[in-house]
């Protein structure tokens, strides 16, 4: 087993001088990663666009939605493991093509074959989910260590940017295109991601032909990899206690609450558009901000977004719940971009894509799980007490989470990083 490089320094000097933006390796994958986060976010909507023109049926959205997330959960994991095993590079272009071709088969079954719509969107879903630790180890491999924080916050600020323009593009573009060409558009935008990109460099000890375990062995192997690193398993566990708890009950409640508190559904908008232009603007501040306990300043920020559940339990002026959704937003990327960053130094290189795809695999994993226990949990409790156990678990799970062994700085000591 390759060993584990030690931590790097805290990075309490200044950032470097030439910013990440002008490396023209790094702008290609930062392209491509934003047409996958467009085609990501428009596809939902779209077929939403495809209920309302009564192509598709409210049962068959949802069929067609749990295929595409169904899809996703079972790659992850196999693309984490071919993405170690592999050339990264391939991994994303194959994936992004199966992504790209599942397009045109959701157009064909459009208003014609469910069967043939559910089986498309499982592909997208699977071609998704190979893209995203690809995705992950490919940014470690492009950029160099010390510009790796400004590339990730690069990188969300993509995602971020892609949730609201996603939509925004699609709902334009509908008034002179018909559904299934959107989907084609799709499509596009998938063979973008996947031909983009660059080759990043060789991982170190790759280059030596070796017998091949199989995928399950060499998955478990990087299992053993994360849990040789406590502050990644503190915080995987965070991160799934927020998403599980905190996004799916605010995701439950806030349009209830935006009804029948406030009796309009314009406080929900706000305060979604408030989280991501939130999430914005904290991907910013950590493009430049070195602190001294990095990983305790993530968890704090990932506390943060306990300040969402906790603004929707009283009856408040719906500027506040903006407020509290703008520092949620915040917050989320004052850990996101740290954690990546971290995840991308302290792992051992030829595990990366493997530790990464727990990371989606448990946070994305799980959070179906939530949105389905915390509606019955709401109808047989009320909705104040559903968000107060939230919201505590938002604040407290982060909290205990710092306290683990190398938490404090994302690695085992501070000190600096043998080359």
């Amino acid at each position: 087993m390759a060993t584990t490089p030690l931590p790097a320094t805290t990075e309490t000097g200044p950032p470097p001088a030439r910013s990440v933006l002008r490396d023209t390796a790094f702008l290609r994958l930062w392209a491509g990663t934003t047409a996958s986060g467009l085609a990501t976010w428009a596809l939902p909507f779209v077929l939403g666009l495809a209920v309302l023109h009564r192509e598709l049926g409210a049962a068959g959205l949802g069929l067609v939605l749990a295929a595409r997330t169904a899809g996703f959960l079972a790659a992850v994991a196999v693309g984490g493991v071919l993405a170690d095993r592999h050339s990264r590079r391939a991994v994303v272009l194959w994936s992004a093509l199966a992504a790209a071709a599942a397009a045109p088969l959701l157009a064909l079954g459009l208003g014609r074959s469910l069967l043939v719509m559910t089986l498309a969107a499982a592909l997208a879903g699977a071609g998704q989910g190979a893209c995203r630790p690809a995705f992950q180890a490919l940014t470690a491999e492009v950029v160099a260590a010390d510009h790796r924080q400004q590339a990730n916050a690069a990188m969300t600020m993509a995602v971020r940017t892609s949730t609201l323009a996603g939509p925004t593009l699609t709902a334009l573009l509908a008034a002179f295109v018909d559904v299934g060409t959107l989907l084609l558009g799709i499509g596009l935008l998938w063979l973008v991601a996947a031909l983009l990109p660059g080759r990043g460099a060789p991982v170190a000890g790759s280059a030596a032909p070796a017998p091949r375990a199989s995928l399950r062995a060499e998955f478990v192997d990087g299992i053993r990899e994360a849990r040789r690193h406590p502050w990644f398993l503190a915080g995987l566990g965070a991160l799934t206690a927020v998403i599980a708890l905190g996004y799916s009950a605010t995701g439950v409640a806030l349009p209830l609450i935006s009804r029948d508190r406030y009796g309009t559904g314009w406080v929900m908008a706000a305060a979604m558009t408030a989280y991501t232009l939130g999430a914005l603007g904290g991907a910013l501040v950590t493009a430049r901000r070195r602190p001294r306990s990095q990983g305790w300043s993530a968890f704090a920020g990932l506390a943060l977004y306990g300040f969402a559940p906790l603004s929707l339990m009283l009856p408040v002026h719906p500027a506040v719940v903006i407020a509290a959704y703008v520092v949620a937003g915040v917050g989320i990327e004052l850990f996101n971009v740290p954690w990546f960053t971290a995840t991308q130094r302290e792992v051992a290189p030829d595990k990366l894509a493997r530790v990464s795809s727990l990371d989606f695999l448990l946070s994305y994993g799980l959070a179906p799980v939530g949105l389905a226990l915390i509606a019955p949990a709401i109808g047989a409790f009320g909705v104040t007490p559903v968000l107060a156990v939230c919201a505590a678990a938002c604040f407290l799970v982060p909290a205990a989470a710092a306290l683990a062994p190398t938490a404090r700085h994302f690695g085992r000591t501070p000190g600096p990083r043998a080359h």
